[in-house]
């Protein structure tokens, strides 16, 4: 990690291959320098809705960031969504994705709002998430204004892609 964070990977339309947005070897996935707490302050998510358990990194500009969802076994959706192999919904992984990019929004606006998102885009699912999995999220800012975003985000576990999408959302 250099002194201004990870290295942000090159843009990930120059290959076909997936690459990670940011490098996570370059960050300790251990440390949180937010809470699910914290968040609260930013994003209007609670209860069984809220997704991340923490950020652990974000770019001083708040254009970038990764977060983490610590995939529970008493989710509520682990029961209903094939219950003899509990399979992390898809959407939840994109709205996991979508929690961080409205926390690193709100947080570049400098104040608290309402946000949704209106699109996502060139979304691939690639492994599945199951409880006991730490999900990583990584989020780089394609476009930004002070009322409507679109942002790239991926979702790591194990150190392998399982979903990348691309969201676009603005204030509601």
């Amino acid at each position: 990690m250099n002194q201004n964070g990870p290295a942000l990977a090159p843009d990930r339309n120059v290959t076909r291959t997936p690459q990670f947005l940011i490098d996570l070897e370059t960050l300790d996935l251990q440390k949180k320098i937010l809470t699910r707490e914290d968040l609260e302050r930013w994003n209007p998510h609670r209860g069984p809705i809220a997704q991340l358990d923490g950020v652990i990194w974000h770019s001083e500009g708040y254009d970038a960031g990764v977060a983490v969802k610590h995939v529970r076994d008493d989710e509520f959706w682990v029961e209903g969504h094939f219950p003899d192999r509990a399979l992390m919904p898809g959407i939840l992984m994109v709205e996991a994705g979508a929690q961080l990019i409205s926390f690193l929004f709100y947080s570049r606006r400098g104040e608290p709002c309402i946000a949704g998102f209106t699109r996502i885009d060139n979304t691939v699912f690639r492994a599945p998430v199951v409880p006991g999995d730490n999900l990583y999220l990584i989020c780089r800012e394609v476009k930004y204004s002070p009322r409507r975003f679109i942002s790239d985000v991926q979702g790591v576990v194990n150190g392998k892609l399982v979903f990348e999408s691309r969201v676009t959302g603005m204030v509601l």
